[in-house]
């Protein structure tokens, strides 16, 4: 039996959990996609087609059966149409997360809400600056109301081009003006991407996919970008803070309060009532010996690298962490957050509360969220949880392992700051070769990849080969409970990046933050790229999503390579009934935007990927390299 939940997961406390899932036979994610199997051939391939009522439609992969949708859309069409959506879908997810922040920001800027301040005062005024806003003899909430205001013209179609594109260098402006997939609009590209795949509009599979790209950059140079620097001016843009993670953050003696989900707004005022002398005393009186607040996913990522809560767990411990019966409340806002953690909150003492209209859970107790009362209601949701403390069952309580200590908040400013205040001493390392190049490692839990392991194998293959690495969300996660983000974690590197990593006193893997915060990845790219005069296809520079699972990761990685980074996920996307849509994205697109996609489930196989690819960017940019064909990095055993 142990042997079956090792597999499920790397994570030592993950496996501590299943081990009682099993023993209570408590339904987990693992045993749904087992009752799942085997899972649709057609939908798993991109082969069906639900777009209109003459169908449901399929195209057979062998050739035997339908070749043509009812429509008459084939194979490349019907691919390129789902795939399309799927970007959409992912880019509204986190664009609509970018909203939700921006209007916060708007309130402060009316002075309607005292829940929230200006945390960053130089980021607002610099922010403002690239949208054309004075600041000039105007205090901060006056800057913030007109800079919240030219910043919803983003939104919409009043702008020719996003404003975040100024960041990008000049040749990859011009190549996306050149190929016509520069992002106009945020939500004016997702509603064209639905309208381009209803029926009888584009028909092209091409053209299909090239605006498919034009609203992943709408998201990563526009909604996620807009939610990274906006959270940045409200809750204070992060430098690097000392936390732990994994189960062993909770507290046996404590009320423990998870914070699930993506958006900062309401952790942040949690997080202020929680320290509410009211409450404090609340909690003594009901035996407990305080408030213990825990991160899950990317709502408790954005706590950790700005206050240092201490992160229980990534997107598939969120079950697990209630059955260790010391979880008074859940409180979730959205994205990410599974259905299921209702049902298993019932085998338990813990309180779900779900707190966005938008996100309502059967079965969980629902306070609704408003900027406006933040803190009011934040104490109200605090309350719930300390009231529920009396019902736990201490005999049932099992805390995992003691906490893996971890440094988050390495945004793009702490970086350049470590630096000296200047990416030069970063580009002389990577041209010497202490640093052969940079990739980042990010994205989600998936049940169908061993929990952890992709994320933790492919970045420590990295390291050790002198690669810096950059971790977001569920990846950061891992990495941190894997011990690899303290700067002791430098004596795991390769020779250089140990010696570069010591001189600077940090980590040989940095956590830069949530999902939405890839756009932070972003940024350094480009500073990079500007820096050197050159584009960012040229630098010796990859992505990896090892695990991945949403929507959101697919627009995630459609921009990261439409910026011109290589890109490799672990996990096939519902791409491969179109040969002709694969070789697109997976070679085509290099003649095209000057990067692809590569599908590798073997971490240890990506990480040989991704050298080969730095080697290859090394050669072309004149700097020591190794010859790319020749690399072939020893793998060690499988967990």
């Amino acid at each position: 039996m142990s042997a079956k939940f090792n597999q499920q997961s790397a994570a030592e406390d993950a496996q501590q959990i299943l081990r009682r899932a099993g023993e209570e036979q408590v339904e987990t994610v693992w045993d749904r996609l087992e009752a799942q199997k085997p899972q649709c051939g057609y939908c798993s391939l991109g082969l069906s087609c639900r777009n209109c009522a003459m169908g449901p439609c399929r195209i057979d992969p062998f050739g035997e059966g339908p070749q043509k949708g009812v429509c008459g859309a084939d194979a490349d069409v019907i691919v390129a149409r789902n795939l399309a959506r799927t970007i959409a879908a992912g880019a509204s997810a986190h664009s609509d997360h970018g909203r939700d922040i921006l209007e916060a920001l708007y309130h402060v800027g009316r002075g309607e809400t005292e829940s929230y301040r200006i945390a960053d005062v130089e980021k607002l005024k610099r922010i403002a600056g690239e949208y054309g806003v004075s600041t000039e003899g105007k205090d901060p909430r006056e800057i913030a109301r007109a800079l919240s205001w030219e910043m919803m013209e983003d939104f919409g179609i009043r702008k020719e081009v996003l404003t975040f594109v100024g960041r990008v260098p000049p040749a990859r402006r011009e190549l996306w003006e050149k190929l016509g997939i520069t992002p106009r609009g945020i939500d004016r590209e997702n509603v064209e991407t639905l309208h381009r795949t209803h029926m009888g509009v584009d028909n092209d599979y091409v053209n299909i996919l090239l605006h498919a790209m034009r609203t992943s950059l709408s998201d990563g140079w526009g909604g996620s970008m807009v939610a990274t620097e906006v959270s940045d001016i409200l809750f204070g843009t992060p430098s690097p803070v000392s936390s732990r993670a994994n189960l062993g953050v909770l507290k046996a003696d404590e009320v423990n309060i998870a914070l699930h989900g993506h958006n900062p707004m309401l952790s942040d005022v949690i997080v202020q009532a929680a320290q509410d002398p009211e409450l404090q005393q609340l909690a003594k009186e009901k035996g407990a010996k305080g408030i213990n607040l825990v991160g899950l996913c990317c709502t408790g990522n954005e706590l950790q690298m700005r206050r240092g809560i201490p992160m229980a767990g990534n997107h598939l411990i969120q079950e697990l962490v209630i059955m260790t019966g010391a979880l008074e409340a859940m409180v979730v806002d959205y994205q990410c957050i599974m259905p299921s953690v209702v049902n298993v909150a019932k085998c338990f003492h813990t309180s779900v509360i779900s707190t966005f209209d938008k996100a309502k859970f059967t079965g969980a107790t629902h306070i609704s969220f408003d900027p406006l009362r933040g803190l009011e209601i934040g104490k109200e949701i605090v309350r719930k949880g300390v009231e529920n403390y009396p019902n736990r069952l201490q005999e049932r309580v099992r805390i995992p392992n003691s906490p893996t200590e971890m440094m988050a908040g390495f945004s793009v400013e702490s970086i350049v700051a470590a630096l000296g205040g200047s990416p030069e001493p970063l580009v002389d390392a990577i041209k010497t070769g202490k640093i052969r190049g940079a990739a980042a490692v990010v994205g989600c839990n998936n049940p169908k990849i061993k929990h952890d392991y992709g994320h933790v194998t492919l970045t420590r293959r990295l390291i050790e080969n002198d690669i810096l690495v950059v971790v977001t969300g569920c990846s950061a996660v891992a990495n941190g409970k894997a011990g690899l983000m303290m700067p002791d974690a430098a004596e795991l590197a390769g020779p250089g990046l140990k010696e570069v990593c010591k001189a600077l006193g940090i980590p040989p893997v940095l956590h830069m933050g949530s999902c939405v915060d890839n756009t932070r990845i972003l940024v350094l790219a480009a500073a990079l790229a500007n820096f050197l005069g050159t584009d960012i296809q040229t630098l010796p520079l990859a992505g990896a999503a090892p695990e991945w699972y949403s929507e959101k990761a697919v627009s995630i990685g459609t921009y990261v390579v439409a910026s011109g980074i290589y890109t490799v996920l672990g996990l096939q996307p519902a791409i491969f009934g179109s040969p002709n849509v694969v070789n697109l994205l997976a070679s085509g697109l290099d003649e095209v935007v000057g990067a692809t996609f590569a599908v590798e489930p073997d971490p240890e196989k990506a990480a040989v990927l991704i050298r080969r690819h730095i080697e290859k960017k090394r050669k072309g940019l004149n700097l020591p390299f190794d010859e790319p064909d020749r690399i072939n990095m020893p793998e060690s055993p499988s967990a």
